[in-house]
């Protein structure tokens, strides 16, 4: 008798346990089933209370996971997609529910999309293992090795990409980058090009294509293609830099300072390096075009954010007396003939100098004189020196010297002076030193400006 009870026993839970997996078999894929329709109609609320029902009976149901992810992904609820995601990698169990391919895709999405970039390159790799006739992964694999700083790795994967899909425009425009990077210019402009053959809304293919033709001086070419990289969202505001400093290259500042002047408008971290250099470029315009009050502005601006950013500290302390002493302010402001007009008195009241010639040069002008008034100096014994009034910021080296002393040799002169609002290199005092010419930095220019001024009232 005892037999035939435990006969009936087994018997028994045999016969529950196959009804357990059969209403498994059956009742969840309805729920599932409509879950995956309540997701097509939009009803996100019903569907998550679908998927939590099942995982409060079965935490560990891979499909359920899969379904709260993507609802999650609807609901742009990143961080609880990738959650639910690992989840199911972690169960290992990839069911009718879970297309494989499509798990990848996601999970490595997300991965890269919170910079996990480990994670997310084994998912792209896996990828192009399953399907090895994928493009687009190997060059998903590309991508992610050159941020690692795997070019060498990276230039392979994207090398198979374009192999795979010669029309593949993002995986030309990545190994383009990559042989930019690493000095490869001429297969660089070809893979950009590329790149914009095949889809011509790359338009950051047209920033670096821009850069390479700046670098090979074709400023035409580099000025276009900085225009239409600025419909790029990553390349807008150094699309804007670079055009200005394109334009400082061809020596046209007025043109770079409204193309500067439109980037700091859009700058939003001060502190970046394209609104470092964005300024820093505009300042040095606002310096060539004499306009020192907004040159300065700028690098306070810079000099608040990053003191230590190229000479900024020292063009502050250079254009310190700027606003101290009016003489030299209008120095190195005035106009040109305003300009010329300072240097005579300079010439005349400050260093007791007759004038007889005027000559223009870069950043200045030069004087012929011979001391006192003598009206005939040719006719006398007095000899002529030449005078090199120079407004500039950086110190004058022993090339300036060399250049005034050829032009002095040309003008059969024998003494000569440089009049300089910078100071000069101690290579250039001492080659100065044993010649015939007479050094005055800003210091000394600053004591004649107040002589003659003052002689003047």
């Amino acid at each position: 008798m005892s037999a035939v009870v435990v006969l009936i026993i087994f018997f028994g839970i045999a016969v529950g346990v196959l009804s357990y997996f059969l209403i498994r078999m059956l009742v969840l894929p309805r729920k599932l089933s409509s879950v995956a329709d309540f997701m097509k109609q939009g009803r996100l609320q019903a569907a998550t209370k679908a998927v939590k029902t099942i995982l409060a009976k079965e935490p560990r149901n891979a499909s359920a996971h899969f379904y709260m992810a993507k609802i999650y992904l609807a609901e742009s609820k990143h961080e609880l997609a990738l959650m639910e995601l690992k989840t199911v990698s972690d169960i290992g169990q990839f069911e009718v529910d879970i297309p494989e391919t499509e798990f990848r895709k996601l999970i490595a999405g997300l991965y890269e999309r919170f910079n996990q970039l480990e994670e997310a390159l084994k998912e792209y790799i896996m990828l192009s293992k399953s399907d090895p006739g994928n493009a687009d992964y190997y060059y998903n694999c590309a991508r992610l090795f050159d941020e690692r700083g795997k070019e060498d790795v990276a230039v392979k994967y994207a090398r198979k990409a374009i192999e795979l899909d010669p029309r593949h425009g993002k995986a030309h425009f990545c190994l383009g980058l990559i042989l930019y990077k690493t000095k490869h210019p001429l297969e660089a402009r070809a893979e950009f090009e590329a790149a914009l053959k095949h889809d011509p809304s790359n338009y950051d293919s047209y920033y670096y294509l821009g850069k390479l033709l700046k670098e090979t001086n074709d400023y035409t070419g580099a000025l276009l293609c900085f225009e239409r990289a600025q419909k790029s969202p990553a390349f807008k505001l150094k699309a804007l830099v670079e055009r200005g400093g394109t334009y400082m290259s061809q020596g046209s500042y007025e043109n770079a300072v409204i193309e500067l002047e439109r980037a700091v408008k859009f700058f939003k971290d001060e502190a970046s390096t394209e609104a470092l250099y964005g300024r820093y470029f505009l300042s040095l315009c606002y310096e060539k075009l004499k306009q020192l009050d907004k040159a300065i502005e700028q690098w306070e601006k810079i000099y608040t954010r990053k003191p230590q950013f190229r000479d900024v500290a020292e063009k502050l302390a250079h254009y310190q007396e700027y606003r101290t002493d009016d003489h030299m302010k209008d120095f190195l402001t005035s106009s040109r003939e305003e300009f010329l007009e300072i240097c005579r008195t300079i010439a005349t009241d400050g260093l007791l100098l007759s004038i007889r010639d005027t000559m223009e040069t870069p950043n200045g002008l030069d004087f012929i004189a011979v001391e006192g008034d003598s009206e005939k100096w040719l006719g006398t014994k007095k000899k002529p020196q030449l005078l090199r009034f120079l407004r500039v910021s950086e110190s004058l080296d022993e090339s300036s010297i060399r250049s005034l002393l050829e032009n002095m040799k040309k003008l059969a002169i024998v003494r000569g002076s440089i009049l300089s609002s910078a100071s000069f290199t101690r290579s250039a005092i001492d080659f100065a030193e044993n010649r015939p010419v007479e050094l005055y930095n800003k210091e000394k220019l600053q004591e004649l400006l107040k002589t003659a001024f003052e002689a003047k009232k």
